[in-house]
């Protein structure tokens, strides 16, 4: 009788499954994405980050698949804490250009959630994603011990993401790092052929520690023994941490000096910036090492390729110039102290001096915004507007329930405040009415001769400059999250086509 019970139990699964996959659309999919715990939530409980890798192997066994199917699969796993997804992209290109069939998994996403999942440089499909999503939705609702029983949203896509690898037959699975490292959720992995760690700075120090070797001690967490590391130059005191755990378990690490050992010249690079050659030349490591293992021969590396695969490596969002008709726009997702001074020297080495140049802001989370702003001021703007990283418009792939625009708002008049303090300026001296209906957190939008405002969404920003400036081509620098980039490629370039009709 057990048996007959749950033999109808399961048929009646799978018909479910059936039911969703062939009805449930991709929006309705993202809408129960969304209703998982995020992120954010994860942040504000880091006293139990501990428990992640032993859940997320719960919800993997449920899911259908064990840590022994995932040794299927031939990982490069990278942490840091900036130039994570730029070394990435490198190594998904190069071993692509090498005719590779390559899996990339990162995070955040600018404009889609299906950019987290990538297979030879392209995002799955709809389609695909949400048949993937309610296959394994309702497998996992179908085991909860308690109504709370599933996992977070970051865990959740990743146990995703080892599904559709493994279905996908990828050669090689570039997976990166969500947060930390050691007890982040991709480091169930029982094993990689290499792994890197890019630049480390202090960030996420509520769950990762306040000081550089905190912080360097986390990433060294997905160090595995005898599985060649690599990293880039780093501070004295994170460079010693890496050592010292790379040699507890005979994890042997090697710092990449740079690209010289490959090219006799520095190679020009798809994401321009200066602070891109280390990630490119960690990139280069990661690539060899992950080709030698596979053909065992040294001499299949082709230079070549690798230097055509650098040049033509895109990556949205990381030190792009996207070029409309009235504005040019530097998109750079830049919110550590060293990453927004790297940001800032690439702007001010690109844009057109002779151009009015603007700042668009927006700074969430624990991070010390005054520090940011601090750098930006020196390159004297002659507007700045804060924002919530919000595009103007709904999109339930951007949503984010745990830190709503409203809130997001508040902390907009705080470094507007901040930006006024920094500056030594009063509010502004003009104010023109907020578009659309919008009221403007700091009462006012900026009119000619302003120094800075705030605005309730980037299309709102975006208006006010093209008042401001309707015979000179702004210069415009977007920085400080991702997710403020995302928001204003959402409406500058959707398609992440790297070209807009704005």
């Amino acid at each position: 009788m057990n048996c007959l019970r749950l033999l109808i139990k399961f048929n009646k699964m799978v018909v479910r499954t059936s039911q969703n996959v062939s009805t449930d659309s991709y929006q309705s999919a993202i809408e129960a994405l969304n209703n998982l715990q995020s992120n954010a939530a994860y942040l504000k409980n880091a006293s139990r980050h501990t428990n992640t890798l032993k859940d997320t192997e719960k919800y993997l066994k449920r899911s259908g698949i064990t840590i022994e199917d995932l040794k299927k699969l031939s990982i490069i796993h990278v942490a840091g804490t900036k130039g994570k997804g730029s070394t990435c992209a490198f190594t998904e290109s190069i071993l692509q250009n090498h005719g590779h069939k390559t899996g990339l998994y990162t995070s955040p996403h600018l404009v889609s959630v299906r950019e987290r999942i990538r297979i030879n440089g392209q995002p799955i499909s709809e389609k695909l994603f949400s048949e993937e999503f309610w296959r394994l939705h309702t497998r996992l609702s179908s085991q909860k011990d308690h109504e709370r029983d599933m996992p977070p949203y970051f865990r959740f896509l990743t146990i995703l993401m080892f599904h559709v690898f493994l279905k996908a037959s990828v050669d090689v699975a570039l997976i990166e790092v969500g947060i930390g490292g050691l007890y982040d959720c991709t480091n169930i992995i029982p094993s990689a052929v290499c792994v890197g760690i890019t630049r480390l700075d202090l960030d996420h120090t509520a769950l990762l520690g306040d000081t550089i070797s905190a912080i360097a001690a986390q990433k060294a967490g997905i160090f595995k023994k005898s599985v060649p590391a690599f990293s880039v130059a780093q501070p004295a005191e994170a460079a010693k941490v890496l050592r010292t755990r790379a040699s507890a378990i005979c994890c042997p690490l090697t710092f990449v000096p740079g690209t010289s050992s490959v090219f006799k010249s520095p190679p020009v690079l798809g994401i321009a910036s200066d602070v891109q050659q280390a990630n490119a030349a960690l990139a280069v490591e990661l690539a060899r090492t992950w080709m030698n293992s596979r053909r065992g021969t040294i001499g299949y590396f082709d230079v070549g390729t690798v230097e055509q695969a650098l040049k033509s490596c895109r990556w949205p969002g990381r030190t792009q110039i996207l070029k409309t008709k009235f504005v040019d726009f530097y998109l750079d997702g830049a919110h550590t102290p060293e990453s927004v001074k790297c940001c800032a020297e690439w702007f001010l080495k690109f844009r057109k001096p002779m151009e009015p140049s603007v700042l668009i802001f927006n700074s969430t989370g624990n991070r010390d915004s005054r520090n940011l702003l601090e750098i930006l001021r020196n390159i004297g703007f002659f507007l700045a507007i804060f924002v919530p990283n919000f595009a103007g418009f709904a999109s339930n792939e951007q949503e984010n329930r745990l830190l709503p625009v409203n809130e997001q708002t508040k902390r907009c008049k705080i470094n507007y405040d901040l930006w006024v303090a920094l500056n030594n300026h009063g509010a502004c001296a003009e104010s023109v009415p907020a578009r659309n209906n919008q009221r403007a957190c700091a009462e006012t939008v900026p009119a000619r001769n302003s120094r800075s405002a705030c605005a309730e969404s980037v299309r709102e920003a975006l208006e006010v400059i093209k008042t401001e400036f309707p015979e000179q081509r702004a210069q415009v620098l977007v920085t400080g999250s991702l997710h403020l980039v995302g928001a204003a490629l959402a409406i500058l370039d959707p398609e992440l086509t790297m070209k807009s009709d704005y």
